[in-house]
């Protein structure tokens, strides 16, 4: 549906070389600390800026060679972007009718009343969650193929986050399409996601399937007398703690079985972020 082969962009103080996949049928998520490169990614992705290498691959075309049609099989929510202010839905309804031919109106207006969207109030009095909510109604009324979502559930409550991720669920029912989302909200892809890349500076650091990291992967706590005596062959990242060390592995049931004298604890997305970020390389 959507592949990067060593996508790269220079700014003053940043540098991207991206490269990742995202397969029909699937939720992939692009997580990682701001600034890492997830909005960057997601703008070469949609034209928005110019890679100045690498190749990126939509639906099976190169994406400078896309077409109106498929252009239009395209959904988006971006983190710094959105429809004019001084619009009110009742407004906009028409611009997102010329836009997409295959616009769905009732159902938008159905989604509309379902979020508590209003009509006629200007989009610029809208607060933050109800912006987020009316971009991803949106960019899921108009039949795409693929959805590029850059921190969707931003502003959003706990149960309205959980609505919108149910409607998304929706969205793929048919089985031929594909989400890309990125979240600074772990607990929405650990539940919502396929597989996840993690990026740092600019590069991806990490790709697992959900259902492994987090089932396989798991923090070892240990003092500095059993760390030195550890079997460190599947070990990620290691970091130095005034217990001891704490360390990432990929293989938790391998320490479970040779190490029983290690505490073994499960890890979540933001631990394993943390650790592949800020923890050391093991020699």
């Amino acid at each position: 549906m959507l592949r990067l082969e060593h996508v790269t962009k220079h700014y003053k103080g940043f540098d991207l070389d991206c490269s990742m996949e995202v397969r029909p049928g699937c939720i992939t998520g692009l997580i990682g600390k701001n600034g890492a490169g997830k909005s960057t990614t997601f703008k070469a992705v949609l034209g928005l800026i110019n890679p100045e290498g690498g190749s990126i691959r939509v639906f099976g075309k190169s994406a400078k060679a896309l077409d109106l049609r498929d252009k239009e099989q395209i959904g988006t929510v971006l983190s710094d972007s959105g429809f004019s202010g001084y619009l009110t839905v009742k407004e906009l309804i028409p611009v997102l009718s010329a836009l997409y031919p295959e616009f769905q109106k009732k159902e938008f207006l159905r989604k509309c009343e379902k979020f508590a969207i209003p009509m006629e109030k200007k989009i610029l009095e809208f607060s933050t969650g109800m912006r987020q909510k009316l971009q991803v109604l949106a960019a899921i009324s108009h039949n795409a193929r693929l959805l590029i979502l850059d921190e969707p559930t931003a502003g959003l409550d706990v149960v309205a986050r959980d609505r919108l991720l149910d409607l998304l669920r929706e969205y793929m029912e048919p089985g031929d399409r594909s989400i890309l989302i990125s979240s600074h909200i772990s607990a929405d892809l650990e539940g919502f996601c396929d597989d996840l890349y993690m990026i740092d500076e600019g590069r991806i650091i990490l790709h697992e399937d959900t259902d492994v990291l987090l089932s396989d992967y798991a923090l070892l706590k240990m003092t500095e007398e059993q760390y030195n005596a550890l079997d460190r062959s599947y070990i990620l990242r290691y970091k130095k703690e005034n217990f001891g060390y704490s360390c990432l592995t990929d293989q938790k049931q391998f320490y479970l079985e040779n190490h029983p004298e290690i505490t073994v604890e499960k890890g979540t997305i933001d631990e394993v972020i943390l650790m592949m970020i800020c923890g050391k390389v093991s020699e």
